[in-house]
């Protein structure tokens, strides 16, 4: 098996193992203290084949090849694309070189990406906000319209702004690879590039509404949840059914005793653990529907958990548990 490191952390990981797998499994790793070394990425999906490689803002350098090969790679390279050598070391947080040309991918990014964050019901969930946030510069030097158009509805349920597209095509990957027939796919090139609207057919099949899950900003969204609530203001929960199409284990995102949305689990990289049925997402938005497993965990670095219930509950165990030593010493 080759073993990595990457930012001073070593792993030894099967063959075949791109350096951003070899990252996750490193910050997976029972125990791990340390910082989140895992590249951040906008079009890689682990679950959907063939994704990856667009968006470049997983690039990393590898500072020596590997054993056999010291010599490093002559550029960056994009690490969900880039197989693990025996002996490679790799640098991401630790190189000054790569959080700079991370600064110019995400200027690109949002070149043609619109400002509207305090009205698109991604916000709080998109993975570019995290990216801009982390690694982008705080002004623009870009001077020219974005470009617009006009907002589909792809069937009753499915919005679709592509003005917010960054052209990710996790869509398309999982428009094809989920649904029975491939109807989507991008139109012209360049900046007038376009997923193009035959996605609009994809609503037939019922793991459509998936698309929504996997797109990592605003250009994808749930029709029956736009602008009902900010996900800070829900209460997300693990629930199931009997369902005969999917797995039936989802997230309801519940206001009072109200159902606002149903999605998939997500894991800790944002993708989600399981695809579900559109009549699980769309169609089940009673209580009585669905078996409350209990609260979903949240990142204490998320705004969602923003005066989360599961923070208070966790504090109120804490102050419990000292007052339960305390009566026992005085014992």
């Amino acid at each position: 098996m080759p073993k990595v490191t990457i930012d001073g952390h070593s792993i030894e990981v099967p063959d075949g193992t791109t350096i951003l797998q070899a990252a996750r499994m490193i910050v997976d790793q029972p125990g791990y203290q340390g910082e989140n070394i895992a590249p951040p990425t906008m079009c890689y999906h682990s679950k959907l084949k063939t994704s990856g490689g667009y968006c470049r803002s997983c690039i990393v350098k590898v500072s020596k090849g590997s054993e056999k090969d010291p010599r490093p790679m002559p550029k960056l390279v994009a690490s969900c694309r880039t197989t693990v050598m025996d002996g490679m070391e790799v640098q991401n947080t630790t190189s000054p070189e790569v959080l700079e040309a991370r600064r110019g991918v995400v200027e690109f990014l949002l070149i043609n990406h619109p400002l509207d964050c305090p009205v698109c019901d991604q916000a709080g969930e998109c993975h570019l906000q995290d990216l801009g946030y982390e690694n982008g510069g705080a002004k623009t030097r870009y001077d020219f319209s974005r470009r617009t158009f006009a907002k589909i509805d792809i069937g009753p349920y499915i919005k679709l702004h592509m003005t917010r597209c960054i052209m990710c095509f996790r869509c398309v990957k999982a428009a094809d690879q989920l649904t029975d027939n491939r109807f989507q796919g991008m139109l012209f090139r360049g900046d007038a590039s376009e997923i193009s609207t035959y996605i609009e057919k994809v609503i037939d099949n019922d793991f459509s509404g998936n698309v929504i899950d996997v797109c990592p900003v605003g250009a994808l969204t749930d029709r029956t949840f736009r602008f009902k609530s900010r996900v800070w203001f829900t209460k997300p929960m693990n629930a199931h059914r009997s369902c005969t199409k999917c797995s039936g284990k989802v997230a309801l995102w519940e206001k009072g005793n109200e159902i606002l949305r149903v999605t998939s689990r997500k894991d800790k990289w944002g993708e989600p653990e399981e695809f579900i049925c559109n009549e699980c997402r769309f169609e089940k938005k009673h209580i009585n529907d669905w078996v409350i497993e209990g609260p979903r965990h949240i990142d204490p670095h998320s705004v969602i958990s923003l005066n989360h219930y599961e923070n208070v509950l966790a504090k109120m165990k804490l102050d419990v548990a000292k007052q339960q030593k305390q009566l026992a010493d005085k014992k």
